[in-house]
């Protein structure tokens, strides 16, 4: 059972609610360059090291490429290891980011999201996370600085359990949960020690020099025929299918080791006797909860779903939350260029066309380069997608943030300018 008389309160920001996460996680290596806005994470850490609270070799590398190729190197001998980075810092170790994927080396990243240099954006924004969506690493997704510190610990926990062996970045709103100072509960060390112990001795995949390479291994596919390389993409799926079971395990352990629910997948609130559902993933999903509590004291029967684990996909758990749903609203801070959708909504659209249910689901952008996801914003994100659960026509997607482009029924602006009628117009 946990003990959490022993467990201290800290205020904290979401960047040092990782911090101090990831010095009880005891890594050998941390290898960082700084970028606004994680930059506050890596100092703590180098603070943490100077002053002698944690034995980690600290790497003050040139760049973020760097960065991944260290912790890439020192996972191939054996090291528990972490980076941080944010939009143009993770675009630039791209190369080397997939490589920690494909060698199946589990590396823990913390991911402060901000709009990507493609957009030239310096706020907070989903893009960055979302590019790297295919690159085979888990991708867990927070909304509190709680949720920082805790996902940071069960990220080394599922990372390196012996079915899974895959990289997990741990993401959050920049800026927005970066800077935010809230209570966070931390443990003691010896409580996170022993939750990690199941995983302290794993053998991993390793360079081995003189090794020949015969089976197929993530080090040695490319050198082999195209069928070892196949069959090493194809553990590399099964894998992160294991991780979708590995982590509910986790998220049992965790309740035992520390007194506090871990949400593994996705969050459901009020969605029961929902007729449409409201679909978000991090912070802004806070700010919904509050909408659909308003809605249902007006006697509309309104829910909301949070995504949790962006990558692996939680398809069923998102099938049976929202199975039966009149109408679904997907709200975004990316958007999946040639679709003019989010990538969310596509995921969603895949995982109900293979449940069999064929749902009216509308988009709604907001929150890029930083601004503010309101409440007005989700009253109207909601109130459209209630006319869409009432037969009643609506657009397919909307951008909150722009009243010039959407229905004169939204916004208060007079406006026959709707997103169809430009896109039309065009």
């Amino acid at each position: 059972m946990a003990d959490k008389k022993n467990s201290k309160l800290m205020i904290l920001t979401g960047n040092h609610a990782a911090s101090n996460a990831v010095k009880l996680c005891r890594p050998d290596v941390i290898a960082a360059y700084p970028v606004t806005p994680q930059t506050q994470l890596v100092e703590e850490l180098n603070r943490f090291r100077a002053e002698g609270e944690i034995e980690a070799e600290f790497v003050d590398v040139e760049s973020e490429n760097s960065a991944m190729a260290v912790c890439i190197g020192a996972s191939n001998a054996g090291a528990r290891v972490f980076t941080a980075t944010s939009s143009f810092g993770l675009v630039y170790m791209y190369d080397v980011f997939t490589r920690a994927a494909g060698h199946r080396l589990p590396v823990v990243m913390v991911n402060a999201n901000r709009e990507p240099p493609i957009m030239g954006g310096l706020a907070r924004g989903r893009q960055d996370m979302l590019m790297m969506r295919d690159t085979g690493w888990i991708q867990l997704e927070c909304q509190n600085c709680q949720e920082i510190f805790d996902t940071v610990i069960a990220a080394y926990r599922l990372a390196e359990d012996p079915d899974v062996l895959l990289p997990v970045m741990v993401s959050y709103d920049g800026w927005y949960v970066s800077f935010l100072l809230e209570r966070v509960e931390i443990p003691t060390q010896e409580a996170v020690d022993k939750f990690l112990a199941p995983v302290a001795d794993v053998e991993r995949l390793r360079i081995i020099p003189g090794y020949p390479g015969e089976a197929p291994n993530p080090q040695h596919a490319a050198l082999k025929p195209p069928e070892n390389f196949m069959e090493v993409r194809l553990k590399h799926g099964l894998a992160m299918e294991k991780a979708m079971d590995v982590i509910e395990k986790v998220a049992d352990e965790f309740e035992d080791a520390f007194g506090r629910e871990f949400i593994t997948k996705i969050e459901e609130y009020k969605t029961e006797d929902a007729d449409c559902v409201l679909v978000a993933m991090g912070g802004e999903a806070m700010t919904a909860k509050v909408i659909i509590d308003k809605k249902r004291e007006e006697g509309k029967k309104v829910g909301l779903v949070r995504i949790r684990m962006f990558r692996p996909c939680p398809e069923k758990e998102l099938a049976a939350a929202l199975k039966g749903k009149k109408a679904i609203g997907v709200l975004e801070q990316g958007i999946a260029h040639g679709w003019n959708r989010g990538q969310i909504l596509m995921d969603l659209k895949a995982v109900m066309y293979n449940a069999g249910e064929n749902i009216p689901m509308v988009n709604f952008f907001d929150g890029m380069n930083g601004g503010d996801i309101t409440v007005d914003h989700i009253e109207k994100a909601v109130d459209i997608t209630i006319d869409a659960a009432e037969g009643k026509e609506v657009d397919d997607y909307y951008w909150l943030a722009l009243p010039w482009l959407s229905d004169d029924k939204y916004v208060s602006d007079g406006s026959e300018l709707s997103t169809r009628k430009l896109v039309e117009k065009k």
